[in-house]
């Protein structure tokens, strides 16, 4: 079942209406008629989200999430899993796998599909061992030629005091470090939230893709909102002026790619967005397939020096 968002108010209603035609067996012509007009209204909406409303897509709970890209899109997964220091943290998952006959490493946040699984997965907010655990990986696909993949889906890095203690802003800016002197391919997909340091970490890429309703950003409009005008209720405001939104961010040169999702956002054809997210990445590493590792190198840096000019 459909988990409709506060402004999907009409279209939940439609499609109410229609389905409870469809359970009594009467007027199916009706019923069609509504269906029919649902699309057609769903299509228009989602035309013209406001960037707080991307925000409240890419935070849907049934959007598609690491575990759904990776037995879509890549064979013989093995999982790789601790950082050879202190745990096996389940919110950054990766490993071993194989891309379209080629042999990659891809790795990137779990949120969980539902209740034990999202306390598992800690929400896709990851500890410092987490980003020690994605360095491990980046170093044994350095060591071994194999081009990277990272899905970014996370509110931001766990925030909590034992993070802190275990030396969370350090793990998070050896591990973007690492992105940045990796001397393969690497490809990052900005599949739902973006959040902070905690999505940079995993994605300062040779390319950034990001699908259509996603979002990516230095805080949470919520925390950005708390910062200006003390008052978290203004984060609609703050996803406006923060430039959030894929087009946005397209424009500014900090993503390379839009991944379009299916009309009503990914959670609606979960099939359908890991196809066109496939054929994005297929295209991208093929085109810097070719690179040598000191120009794969040399174009990364020079990506993100140009950001903001």
């Amino acid at each position: 079942m459909t988990e409709y968002l506060s402004f999907e108010k009409a279209i939940e209603a439609l499609d109410q209406s229609a389905a409870a035609l469809r359970r009594t067996g009467e007027r199916p012509d009706e019923a069609a008629q509504l269906e029919e007009r649902s699309k057609r209204q769903l299509a228009f909406l989602y035309s013209k989200l406001t960037p707080w409303q991307r925000a409240m897509v890419a935070r849907h709970p049934a959007r598609p999430h690491f575990n759904h890209y990776v037995a879509g899109l890549f064979d013989d997964f093995m999982p790789l899993g601790g950082d050879r220091a202190f745990a096996d943290d389940q919110a950054v998952l990766g490993g071993l796998a194989r891309f379209q006959a080629k042999r990659v490493v891809v790795m990137g946040h779990m949120k969980g599909d539902d209740t034990a699984s999202r306390l598992r997965h800690n929400f896709g907010m990851a500890k410092p061992e987490g980003y020690r655990k994605a360095i491990r990986l980046m170093d044994l696909a350095d060591k071994f030629g194999l081009p990277v993949i990272t899905l970014v889906d996370t509110p931001g890095a766990f925030p909590g005091m034992d993070a802190e203690e275990r030396g969370q802003a350090e793990a998070i800016a050896r591990s973007t470090e690492r992105c940045l002197s990796l001397g393969v391919p690497m490809i990052a997909i900005i599949a739902g939230e973006g959040g902070s340091g905690g999505a940079v970490a995993l994605a300062a890429a040779n390319r950034v893709l990001m699908l259509e309703h996603s979002i990516y950003s230095v805080i949470s409009p919520e925390g950005c909102a708390s910062i200006l005008w003390r008052s978290a209720s203004r984060a609609a405001d703050a996803a406006e002026a923060m430039k959030i939104t894929a087009a946005e961010l397209l424009s500014l040169g900090v993503i390379d790619r839009i991944v379009y999702e299916p009309a009503g956002g990914a959670h609606r054809d979960h099939d359908l967005t890991i196809k066109r997210v496939g054929v994005a990445i297929a295209a991208e590493l093929s085109a810097i397939a070719g690179l040598s590792a000191g120009d794969l190198k040399a174009e990364r840096r020079r990506k993100y020096l140009e950001i903001g000019r």
